[in-house]
């Protein structure tokens, strides 16, 4: 009996290191490869569903634009939410974001929500190593669903944005975005600049605070991951002036795993072969320079997702 014992726990541990997670690609970007490649996920947005995109700082002509989202968004009768900046600029309070948002056509394709627009709530986080809470948009508690939409791209300070920048960052309030930016040291936009922590103690607050998000929409059982990798300039949606893409357009991946989504998507822009038009080099620069990669590395050791997974073609 002992050694069936040894030999049933051998083996649990070896099928556990062979999980993988399922991560699903296409190569067309457009309207209607984004509907596909949502339902090819098998999980249907249900009840009152958030749909979590960057909406773009003024200026900015990279983030996912409404025709890119519009099928999706009919498709789920989603409400398109964000959350108001912690920098100064054209998304710092609720009117000035919501003329944004106006500009830039969010409006005539779905209901937008800032969900801190009223505040923010408190989310219990599992992971307090840095941050002992998540404060987010309280508006949150007015979804069942969400559907994170993120666009993949560089980031001055994350060295990339994907979808834990997008859950982390992107659904905390002003002050929650102060909050993680300062590794827990302050909540206030005001104190954020002159209070920033080493690189690491940030990127792995990010990665906490995307974990609370995912806990709170039912351990993940009710929310999806999106990646569009198109327009992937060193810059994020958030600079009003980005540098220009250097490398090309690569298709959109989709999981139900955050970790191996972000993953996949960092090998394709890591494992690219680099050709003139067609440049890698500078987005790898900036994720490294930053050590961006650490978010996805420190996401995965606090149980938020594995790195391993499958990569299926649905072309």
């Amino acid at each position: 009996m002992k050694k069936l014992a040894l030999f049933l726990i051998v083996t649990t541990i070896s099928l556990v290191g062979l999980a993988q997670s399922k991560v699903y690609m296409t190569k067309e970007i457009s309207a209607e490869s984004l509907v596909k490649i949502y339902k090819a996920l098998g999980r249907k947005a249900e009840g009152r569903v958030a749909l979590k995109i960057s909406t773009g700082e003024a200026g900015n002509t990279h983030y996912l634009k409404p025709e890119l989202i519009k099928n999706l968004v009919d498709d789920t009768n989603a409400t398109i939410v964000e959350c108001n900046t912690a920098y100064a600029g054209a998304r710092n309070t609720t009117a000035s974001h919501l003329k944004v948002i106006a500009d830039h056509g969010f409006d005539k394709i779905a209901k937008v929500d800032i969900m801190d627009a009223e505040g923010d709530m408190k989310l219990e986080v599992k992971d307090t190593k840095h941050i002992k809470y998540n404060l987010v948009g309280s508006h949150l508690k007015n979804y069942d669903f969400m559907i994170n939409l993120a666009h993949f791209k560089g980031h001055a300070m994350g060295g990339f944005g994907g979808v834990l920048k997008n859950q982390s960052i992107g659904v905390s309030s002003a002050n929650g975005k102060a909050y993680i930016h300062t590794a827990g040291k302050f909540q206030s936009p005001s104190e954020l600049w002159q209070n920033l922590p080493p690189q690491d103690n940030f990127l792995e607050s990010m990665a906490a605070a995307a974990q609370s998000v995912h806990d709170y929409f039912g351990h993940g059982e009710r929310i999806l991951y999106i990646n569009v990798m198109n327009n992937m300039s060193v810059d994020c949606d958030c600079d009003g002036h980005p540098a220009a893409p250097k490398l090309k357009d690569m298709g959109i991946l989709a999981s139900t795993d955050p970790v191996a989504l972000d993953q996949a998507c960092l090998d394709l822009v890591f494992n690219h072969e680099s050709s003139k038009g067609d440049d890698a080099k500078p987005l790898q620069e900036r994720i490294n320079r930053q050590h961006g990669t650490h978010t996805v590395d420190y996401a995965a050791q606090i149980g938020l997702g594995s790195q391993k997974y499958e990569l299926i073609d649905i072309d």
